[in-house]
């Protein structure tokens, strides 16, 4: 078993992320210890924003995200997850499940002793946000979901989706900066796409990006839809304030918005956002409005 570990100069002079970096363990019981490297900015004694990153994305897709929230007097941590970013990379697919990137958030967060935190999560960031929000008493006092479903497999993915697992799983070529690049409506100059490229020196370190499409449940009997269907069951007698931030032009997610609002009664009223104008990758496309509408809610309905 193989833990890759991109080198530093890797991450040098990326556009409009020169925030600290931080490090800490967390343990898996097949791979041993695994450092995990998070954003933290902001004031430590205010709110936590805890912002969970998408596939096959990192903690620099928040870059403009991160300062609107502490200018806003709010704490911000961003990990990235293993896998991703400059987290350690176990180097096999089997390596990663849903589980596994649960009980690694679990611990990261445990350790980081978060409570009563507002989570943010994007894309699969969502997916795992909302299992520690329903599984760790005390974590979460607010939500905010972008561009991202809840599946439990009981329906078949749409078509877009499935063409994505099947690219995922048989492209030779896992472009990274691409992928992120064709889920945006902005145009991304260069430094940008280094930006998200820089994770990965070669194929070696892409097992986490490449196999993260089949992890998200399409099947009844998946490993994970009852975790799921369990997790949504405690949203739908949730009064926990939850937001909605969506892009509309998102073949994948871009409607998902419309089933939360029905499921959580905490998303009941709350000033939820669509923006016409932004694609699958939100905090990309909209990252200074993204994080005003999250300073607005936890002033508003969080405190």
């Amino acid at each position: 078993m193989t833990v890759r570990r991109t080198p530093d100069d890797r991450f040098a002079d990326l556009p409009e992320f020169d925030f600290e970096a931080h490090y800490l363990p967390v343990h898996d019981p097949a791979l041993g210890e695994l450092r995990m490297h998070y954003v933290s900015e902001g004031d430590p004694r205010a709110t936590t924003v805890l912002i969970l990153h998408g596939e096959p994305a990192w903690s620099f897709m928040f870059r403009r995200t991160i300062p609107v929230l502490a200018d806003a007097g709010l704490r911000v941590i961003v990990p990235d997850l293993v896998g991703f970013g400059r987290s350690d990379k176990p180097s096999r697919q089997a390596d990663y499940s849903y589980e596994s990137h649960v009980r690694w958030l679990t611990e990261f967060v445990t350790t980081l002793r978060l409570r009563d935190a507002v989570l943010l999560g994007h894309d699969w960031g969502g997916l795992l946000g909302l299992r520690l929000v329903t599984e760790i008493p005390g974590l979460a006092k607010g939500y905010v979901a972008s561009n991202h479903g809840y599946p439990t497999g009981d329906m078949p993915p749409n078509d877009a989706l499935r063409q994505w697992q099947e690219y995922a799983a048989a492209a030779p070529d896992f472009d990274v900066s691409a992928i992120v690049a064709r889920a945006c409506t902005t145009s991304l100059p260069e430094e940008v796409l280094r930006g998200y490229d820089a994770p990965y020196p070669d194929d070696t370190y892409k097992a986490g990006p490449r196999v993260f499409p089949a992890l998200i449940p399409v099947r009844p009997d998946d490993p994970s839809s009852h975790a799921v269907r369990a997790s949504r069951a405690v949203l739908a007698a949730s009064s926990m304030p939850f937001l909605t931030v969506y892009g509309e032009q998102d073949p994948i997610g871009g409607a998902a918005d419309a089933m939360f609002h029905t499921l959580v009664p905490g998303a009941s009223g709350q000033p939820h956002v669509r923006l016409p104008g932004a694609g699958h990758n939100v905090p990309e496309d909209a990252g200074e409005t993204l994080g005003t509408a999250v300073a607005d809610f936890v002033k508003a309905a969080v405190g």
